[in-house]
C-alpha cells in the first residue's frame, strides 16, 4: 500500500492593510461678485445659507460682495460673519484685493495674517491661490494641515 503524501506546511504570506482612499475634495460654492452686498449680519447669514442650501463646506465669496464696514473692525461686522461661520464650521474664503482696506489699518491687516493660517476663514487674493490651499487641506485630510504663510 501507499503512504499517504505529507501535508504541506502552512505558508506564511503577509497581509497589507489597503491603502486609504484619498479624501474627496470638500464641497465648494464660489459665488460670483455680482449680487447682494454684505453690509449687516444679516446679510452674512444669507452668505451662510447659500453654503447650506449646496451642503458646502467652504463658501468663496468675491471682496467686492463686502461693504467696505465689513473691512473696519471697530464697526464688528467681521467679527459677527466670520463667528457663524466658525459656529456652523464653514469655511469661508474672501477673494480679492484688499490692500486699500489693509494698507490703511494694521489691525486689519494682522486679522487677516491671523485668519490665513488657520482652516477656517481666508484672505486671500485670488481663486487659485484658494485652489492651491483646498489641495493642500484635502491632502492633508490624514495629518496635520500646514497652510503657507
Amino acid at each position: 500500500m501507499s503512504e499517504p503524501l505529507p501535508t504541506p506546511a502552512p505558508v506564511s504570506v503577509p497581509v497589507s492593510a489597503p491603502a486609504p482612499a484619498p479624501a474627496p475634495a470638500p464641497v465648494v460654492v464660489r459665488l460670483s461678485a455680482d449680487g447682494p452686498v454684505v453690509r449687516g449680519p444679516a446679510d452674512g447669514m444669507d452668505l451662510l445659507g447659500e453654503a447650506f442650501a449646496q451642503d458646502a463646506e467652504w463658501l468663496l465669496v468675491p471682496a467686492a460682495r463686502f461693504g467696505a464696514e465689513f473691512f473696519i473692525l471697530g464697526t464688528r461686522l467681521a467679527g459677527e460673519v466670520t463667528q457663524k461661520f466658525a459656529q456652523y464650521r464653514v469655511g469661508l474664503a474672501v477673494v480679492g484685493d484688499l490692500s486699500a482696506y489693509t494698507g490703511a489699518s494694521g489691525a486689519l491687516r494682522d486679522f487677516v495674517r491671523e485668519s490665513n493660517r488657520g482652516r477656517q476663514l481666508w484672505f486671500l487674493a485670488d481663486e487659485a491661490e484658494f485652489d492651491a490651499r483646498i489641495e493642500a487641506l484635502r491632502e492633508a485630510r490624514n495629518g496635520a494641515f500646514r497652510p503657507s504663510p
